[in-house]
């Protein structure tokens, strides 16, 4: 995975009062998690405009007074109505510890179902995975060129190596679904077999009224 660097620095004092301050000043007050005590600090703002703004993630190199840690952005506040970053919160990466973060989705492929009218839908953009740092990938690629109309690939369908999904199993990821135009190009077996049971499902009486009455 890429990484990028974000320069800070450790702050003692803490507080409303405090934060209030960075924020007027154009910083943002940031907690770095996952050492043997939390780390305060503070960052520019502009320093995050790299990582905010971008469908990408990366691993993350705090530059805190010049002492570097390898880290991960774990949480981001906004104010609630304006484009305010008002907190960050950094984990602290270590070799042989698994972390979680989710990772954006990367279609590839033309899919045959669209070749015959339907249409590529994304569920999930972003996914949930468990992994070490070193084994985390920029994007999860995911090839849909298989696809025929109604088909779809779920999270149990993806394996990757030293990759652990955390989503729920049973979600689609991505699939090809109906339009009116693919409906027009099936087959007339298809269609006639439709009407049939359209037709059959007209005949047969519901259940409120077909019971005898007294």
């Amino acid at each position: 995975m890429k990484s990028v660097v974000i320069k800070g620095k450790k702050r003692e004092s803490v507080g409303k009062k405090y934060a209030r301050k960075l924020r007027a000043e154009g910083n943002v007050p940031c907690v770095l998690y996952g050492g043997d005590k939390p780390v305060h600090f503070y960052a520019e703002f502009n320093e995050f405009r790299k990582i905010i703004y971008t469908p990408d993630v990366y691993l993350i190199d705090l530059d805190l007074d010049g002492e570097i840690y390898k880290t991960i952005l774990q949480d981001q506040q906004w104010h609630p109505t304006d484009e305010q970053l008002l907190h960050t919160d950094f984990l602290l990466l270590k070799e042989n510890k698994p972390v979680k973060m989710e990772i954006p989705v990367k279609i590839e492929g033309l899919a045959v179902g669209i070749k015959q009218g339907g249409k590529l839908y994304t569920n999930l953009r972003r996914l949930r995975v468990k992994a070490l740092a070193k084994d985390l990938p920029d994007y999860i690629e995911i090839n849909v060129e298989n696809l025929d109309i109604g088909d779809s690939i779920k999270v149990e369908d993806l394996k990757r190596d030293n990759l652990e999904f955390l989503n729920d199993k049973s979600n689609v990821v991505v699939g090809v679904i109906v339009t009116r135009m693919a409906k027009s190009l099936l087959p007339e077996e298809i269609e006639e077999q439709e009407l049939e049971e359209e037709e059959a499902g007209e005949e047969t009486p519901s259940e409120e009224t077909s019971g005898t009455t007294e």
